[in-house]
């Protein structure tokens, strides 16, 4: 499927393509956007002009022609979210065992 779960990669690849191509032959981008976003679809199987919207900013940001994190960036910081709260776990692990065990020779030391 896609990376957002909802829409295939090429169709928002293909929206975003839309816009950019023919956007000047629309008053605004949102006029090209919601174009666009009616022509991919119904409301209720297409993607609405907002989600459109949305892929149109994070392939300018991604294309430089937008100050942002690019995708890239934005998959590297999840990874590394993902990775900072295992190391935080295993942390906290390593650290009531360390008290436990601590705690269990200071027991045996005093027999």
């Amino acid at each position: 499927m896609s990376r957002n779960g909802k829409y295939p990669d090429e169709l928002r690849e293909r929206a975003v393509r839309m816009v950019l191509d023919h956007g000047h032959e629309y008053g605004s981008q949102w006029e090209a956007i919601c174009s666009v976003a009616d022509k991919l679809g119904s409301a209720d199987r297409g993607p609405r002009a907002e989600t459109v919207r949305l892929w149109v900013r994070q392939a300018e940001k991604d294309t430089g022609r937008r100050p942002g994190a690019t995708t890239e960036e934005l998959a590297d910081l999840k990874r590394l979210k993902r990775e900072n709260a295992e190391l935080r776990r295993a942390n906290d692990i390593l650290k009531a065992a360390a008290t436990f065990f601590g705690a269990e020779l200071d027991r045996q030391s005093k027999r």
